[in-house]
């Protein structure tokens, strides 16, 4: 394991003394005839090794800190309480209260319309004793840094990056499309389309694999039962179904945008859900407690990776990975293929 960064480590990067890189990162320079280009020299190094003063880095080697870091990609920091994110959230701060530990959030925006450096960002976090991430995609240099100096980190969602080494709290969506699909099948379902969106997030790629295994198991045709597709209008609709196919199955994004948009097609083609065309999503839109699919247990995601991560931190256990179970939702909108052709 890589030991953490020390200030000679800093001073030789630099190439300055010591003493220097004491007075530059302690803020200790006044009365000193001290380049600019020479202090910044000291910080960049400093920035680029991840180093962490030795007051707080004796905190965290004796994990009294007490203080989680949570770590999010996005612009802004999710919290209207529709939001795909809000449960998860709602879940850290439950579990870190009840475990008596304060949060902490990193966002790594850029700021001022600058591109975001999420690996100086990510290597901040070691002021606190561990960190959890959320956001579709991993910035693998820097996790990998992370996790070689042995720092506390456990991800909210299935991460396979790194060779599988990424400690993650996520749900089965796997085992729960494929239910859903075979709930379609037992009701007499054999033409199946699957509408999910372009991002090769891992998330969208479980929910896939799912829906293939179960057509699969079906031995139903899977050539071409998945599109690719920001969005969906009545016309498309329509034209599925003047193929024969008699359910649609639609991915739940974090944004939801796609089943909203799916929902408004089939309203405007005039289609009855479930008579003309059963319709289900997998996972649950928003103020849609009527459609089928299944429910992603977001709140206790945000719940169990926190308890993960204080585990991590007092030694309880190193790593882990663990996949939730996805409640189905029986809802409303799935039912038996129409026994006659659709009118036009």
């Amino acid at each position: 394991m890589a030991r953490a960064p020390r200030q000679a480590d800093i001073a030789a990067a630099a190439g300055v003394s010591q003493t220097t890189v004491s007075l530059v990162l302690s803020g200790n320079t006044d009365g000193l005839r001290l380049a600019e280009a020479t202090r910044q020299r000291v910080l960049q190094a400093a920035e680029k090794l991840g180093y962490v003063p030795d007051p707080v880095a004796t905190r965290l080697a004796s994990a009294s800190n007490r203080m989680l870091g949570v770590y999010t990609f996005a612009s802004a920091f999710p919290t209207a309480v529709d939001g795909f994110y809000y449960p998860i959230l709602a879940g850290i701060e439950a579990e870190a209260a009840a475990l008596g530990q304060d949060l902490v959030l990193f966002t790594g925006t850029g700021g001022r319309g600058e591109p975001p450096d999420h690996r100086a960002a990510i290597r901040r976090t070691r002021i606190a004793d561990g960190c959890l991430f959320f956001g579709r995609h991993v910035p693998e240099e820097p996790i990998d840094w992370l996790l070689g100096v042995g720092f506390p980190l456990v991800y909210v969602g299935r991460r396979d990056e790194l060779g599988g080494r990424i400690p993650y709290v996520g749900a089965d969506y796997v085992a729960a499309s494929a239910a859903v699909i075979e709930r379609l099948v037992g009701l007499g379902h054999r033409q199946i389309r699957y509408l999910r969106s372009p991002v090769d997030a891992l998330s969208s790629t479980d929910r896939e694999q799912g829906v293939l295994a179960g057509l699969r198991k079906a031995r139903l045709p899977v050539r071409r039962a998945v599109v690719r597709a920001d969005g969906v209008d009545a016309a498309l609709i329509r034209s599925w179904m003047d193929e024969g196919v008699t359910a649609v199955v639609v991915e739940e994004t974090d944004t939801g945008e796609l089943s909203a948009a799916a929902l408004a097609a089939v309203a405007a083609a005039g289609v009855s859900l479930p008579e003309d065309l059963s319709f289900a999503v997998l996972g649950q839109p928003r103020d849609r407690p009527d459609v089928s699919g299944f429910e992603v247990p977001r709140w206790e995601l945000g719940r169990r990776a926190v308890r993960l991560l204080v585990d991590q931190i007092s030694g309880a256990r190193r790593s882990d990975q663990q996949l939730l179970e996805c409640r189905p939702v029986a809802g409303s909108t799935i039912g038996p293929p129409a026994t006659t052709a659709r009118k036009r």
